[in-house]
Order: structure tokens, then C-alpha cells, then sequence
């Protein structure tokens, strides 16, 4: 059987990553960032080689250049097969000089890494409300202020096992939330994708 990164590295390398589709790839979720395990060929405390993370400082044709938190320099290729996820999926054009990022994919013989999944400006942060509207909440994460802002139509809340619901009501100031979405660049603000709750 052909694994998503075969069935991407043979297309590159063929020239012909423009019939590769997201959905024969199979499109990966915001939680997948988290929870993608590195490759298995990787030695543990080894950085994994298919994987990138950064803030783009440009963007030139279809290549991502990325400046890593260890100041390593990154060049991310996307491609048709690529899933983008910015609080939703999202077009290549929704990239953005300033946008931080996570990259998974294949290392090509050049350095490039030609990606599967980009996940751009996601967050995944723990806290405890202390201030809750109809439109944003205010968490305390780790003593500072994160405003999570609610997006009509998209945020939804999880309670347990219960199914996802656009309705947040249910949260209460001093309850311990986890939050899934996506950082506006340079602020302490993010907009809110999944609101977790134990309970």
C-alpha cells in the first residue's frame, strides 16, 4: 500500500504534483499538528526531518520561507496536494509574511521540504476563564491574559464525550478549558477554532 509520503515524493519527483489532490492525500485536522507522531526512522532527542516550524518571512512562487524559533531557515513547498489549515481550510493565497507555522511533510534531495500539511498560526493553549461574553473569552494561561475570540460559525465547544456544539454558554468564568485555534500575529489574541472542557 502507498503511503500519503510516497504517493507525494514520487509525484514531486515525476513532475507531476499537480494531479495529486488534498483528498487523495487525505486532508489533516488542526488536532493532527499536535498529535502527528514524528517519523519512525528518527532517533529519539534527533530533530525529525519532515517537520518544520517558524514564522514565514517571505513568500516567493509557491515556496514558503521560514525563519524556525532555533533560527533554522526553512524553504516549504506547497504544492496541490498540500492541506493548509488557518482556523479552517484554507487557499494558499490566506499565507502570509508573519504567520507562524507547523510543516509536515517530505525532505527533498535539495532541502526543501515539500509539504503534506501546513498549519498556519495554531495554537493549542490550557487555562482557566476569567471573563467570558457572547463574543470572546478572556483565559488565564500560565498568569497572562489570552483573549480567545469567538468566530461565528466555526467555534464550537466540546464537553467531555458530548458532541461539538456552537453553543459556548455552557462555560463558566474559573473553569479550566483547553483551546484550539488560531494566534493573530503579535497580539495575545487568538480566535477560537475547539473549546475543550472536562466537564
Amino acid at each position: 500500500m502507498t503511503s500519503r509520503r510516497q504517493m507525494l515524493k514520487s509525484a514531486l519527483l515525476g513532475g507531476g504534483a499537480s494531479v495529486v489532490a488534498a483528498t487523495a492525500m487525505g486532508s489533516l485536522g488542526p488536532e493532527a499538528a499536535f498529535a502527528a507522531a514524528p517519523d519512525q526512522a528518527v532517533k529519539p532527542g534527533d530533530p525529525d526531518p519532515n517537520f518544520a516550524e517558524g514564522r514565514i518571512r517571505s513568500i516567493k512562487d509557491n515556496v514558503l520561507m521560514v525563519l524556525g524559533s532555533n533560527l533554522v531557515f526553512h524553504q516549504i513547498r506547497v504544492v496541490d496536494g498540500t492541506s493548509l489549515w488557518k482556523l479552517g481550510p484554507v487557499g494558499f493565497d490566506s499565507a502570509k509574511p508573519g504567520d507562524g507555522l507547523y510543516a509536515r511533510g517530505v525532505r527533498m534531495p535539495d532541502g526543501v521540504l515539500a509539504a503534506e500539511s501546513v498549519w498556519l498560526n495554531i495554537v493549542n493553549i490550557k487555562g482557566h476563564i476569567r471573563n467570558i461574553t457572547t463574543d470572546r473569552i478572556h483565559l488565564d494561561h500560565n498568569g497572562k491574559d489570552v483573549v480567545a475570540n469567538v468566530v461565528a460559525g466555526t467555534s464550537v465547544a466540546v464537553h467531555s464525550d458530548a458532541p461539538a456544539t456552537s453553543d459556548l454558554s455552557t462555560l463558566s468564568v474559573g473553569q479550566h478549558v483547553q483551546i484550539l485555534g488560531a494566534w493573530r500575529p503579535d497580539t495575545n489574541e487568538v480566535d477560537i477554532a475547539t473549546v475543550f472542557s472536562p466537564h
